[in-house]
């Protein structure tokens, strides 16, 4: 069956995108994945563990649960990211469906109040992902990398796997 529902799209692509991002960065050295750059939140190592930080906080949020420590702290292996990613992108998707997309959710933050819809925090969580991943692309690019890993939406759908 090929994928067309948009939330299905961005969330298949997604997955997609950050597979290829980890599998590029497994052939890096140590210092290569943590080595820091003035764009993002400082390494590759760093953007893709604030990615998916970002992720599960939101997956708090849409779940209207209290907001589980970040993820920002962590020091962790590509692999570890991956089982993370896994599981994060899932609970994620369950979240999203949970609700139809106009649900309201509504959140404290300080002294503020703030209201979102369901699909406005899927394309956030989406286009938030995409934008660190293309700093990524930079920060490999700037490493000498010279096959960098496919990340558009078009590459995707190009690849076949949105079969």
């Amino acid at each position: 069956m090929t994928i067309a529902d948009p939330a299905e799209v961005m969330i298949a692509h997604d997955r997609w995108a950050n597979r290829l991002m980890y599998e590029c960065c497994e052939g890096l050295s140590v210092d290569q994945f943590n080595q820091r750059f003035e764009m993002g939140v400082g390494s590759l190592h760093d953007n893709l563990v604030h990615n998916l930080g970002a992720m599960r906080g939101w997956t708090d949020v849409l779940d209207e649960v209290e907001g589980r420590p970040r993820l920002e702290a962590e020091r962790m292996s590509i692999t570890e990211m991956r089982e993370l990613h896994d599981e994060v992108t899932a609970d994620f998707e369950r979240a999203v469906y949970r609700q139809p997309f106009e649900t309201l959710i509504h959140r404290e933050g300080g002294d503020q109040s703030y209201t979102f819809t369901v699909g406005g925090i899927l394309s956030h969580v989406m286009t938030h992902s995409m934008h660190h991943r293309a700093q990524c692309l930079n920060m490999l690019r700037q490493l000498g990398v010279e096959e960098l890993p496919q990340s558009s939406v078009m590459e995707w759908m190009l690849s076949g796997e949105m079969q």
